[in-house]
């Protein structure tokens, strides 16, 4: 994964998108440009953190359709709706949906900036945790079906004894199932097996 923000600008108004382009050069952070939401929604994006700079107010597909059709498709970036025609309905539809902001023309530099910047910390933030996620999903598929029932057993906070009792097996047993999931997990602690076993929910 290449790890240097990109920030996507989608507007109808060249214009627009070569004043916004530049803007955000301007802070370092790499930038591609779409005319259209269609043309953006047929985009493969490279894995890279960024956010998505969307006209609210566009001919074809409107931005907001656009948000949608990207939740649909499961594709998570953060989405900045900027517009000339805002409206109340809009930006409440549109952060209902889970929109970082709505900005209407005109606005401040750094107003949008810092928008930007909070955004792209969002997606940074969201691909850690589905890193981690996925690597916990990943450790939990290595444990044999015993040594699953003893990991929502221990999690409970039952003693080895208690776990031995209730799956009619020797604590003894317990114990070796218990090292072994520790181990698979990459857990150093009880308290390991909690938050990764409250993630696989």
């Amino acid at each position: 994964m290449d790890t240097k923000a990109i920030v996507y600008v989608i507007d109808d108004d060249a214009s627009v998108r070569k004043s916004l382009a530049r803007l955000i050069r301007s802070e370092g952070l790499d930038v591609d440009t779409f005319s259209s939401a269609r043309d953006f929604l047929l985009f493969n994006p490279p894995d890279r953190p960024g956010c998505l700079l969307l006209d609210l107010q566009m001919p074809g597909m409107t931005g907001l359709e656009l948000q949608e059709a990207l939740t649909v498709a499961k594709r998570s970036i953060p989405v900045i709706f900027i517009t000339g025609f805002g409206n109340v309905p809009a930006s409440v539809q549109a952060m209902k949906a889970g929109a970082v902001d709505f900005l209407e023309k005109p606005f401040a530099d750094k107003t949008l900036l810092d928008v930007i910047r909070r955004a792209i910390q969002c997606d940074i933030q969201s691909r850690r945790t589905n890193r981690e996620l996925s690597a916990v999903r990943k450790s939990w598929g290595t444990l044999t079906k015993r040594e699953k029932e003893v990991f929502d057993l221990v999690v409970t906070g039952m003693l080895n004894k208690q776990i031995a009792f209730q799956l009619g097996i020797t604590e003894k047993t317990i114990k070796v199932h218990r090292a072994r999931i520790m181990q698979k997990m990459g857990a150093q602690s009880l308290a390991d097996l909690v938050r990764f076993h409250e993630r696989l929910k």
